[in-house]
């Protein structure tokens, strides 16, 4: 507000000018006082405009670089937000996959280990060509069944460990050095 002051005193110090100065007011004496009056508050009407119309685009171009800080501000906390799930939920399916795992060795440990023993009760009950049949089938199995394992471990920790090397973004390239 305090921008229109001068502008205000200014058109009231003109018309005091004016009003004082003008010799006689008959006739047309009034239209010699009255048109310079109206050229200066015209004047003063454009320019209070172009005053107006100076302080509103400022105002817009400060709350659009406000919205513009804010709109990053929600992008970069939904990027965090994104990889943040992303990770729980990868740690999430990792566990049951580790808990599935070693709930299936138990089990085809158990197996084998009946099988072993069934091989081992025929070698006692003079079934000795079955008994040897089943127990190299089962040694057989079971070392197929550990190197399987081995691999799958192997393989996790290869996928796992390149989770975990950081990607090169495009901003930060290396500088080359000039010889």
């Amino acid at each position: 507000m305090l921008k229109f002051l001068p502008g205000l005193i200014l058109l009231q110090v003109i018309t005091v000018v004016i009003a004082l100065t003008a010799p006689e007011l008959n006739g047309f004496g009034w239209l010699r006082l009255i048109v310079p009056l109206v050229i200066a508050g015209v004047v003063t009407a454009f320019w209070f405009s172009s005053i107006a119309a100076h302080q509103r685009k400022d105002e817009i171009n400060q709350l659009q670089a406000c919205h513009a800080k804010e709109r990053e501000a929600i992008r970069v906390n939904a990027e965090r937000a994104k990889a943040k799930v992303v990770k729980q939920a990868h740690q999430e399916t990792m566990q049951e996959v580790r808990r599935t795992t070693t709930q299936a060795n138990i089990k085809v440990g158990l197996a084998f280990a009946g099988a072993a023993g069934l091989g081992g009760l025929l070698l006692l009950t003079q079934f000795m060509t079955l008994g040897l049949l089943l127990l190299t089938s089962v040694g057989g199995a079971l070392g197929g069944y550990v190197l399987r394992i081995r691999q799958e471990r192997n393989k996790l920790l290869i996928d796992t460990s390149a989770a975990r090397v950081p990607l090169i973004t495009a901003t930060k390239t290396p500088k080359r050095l000039n010889k």
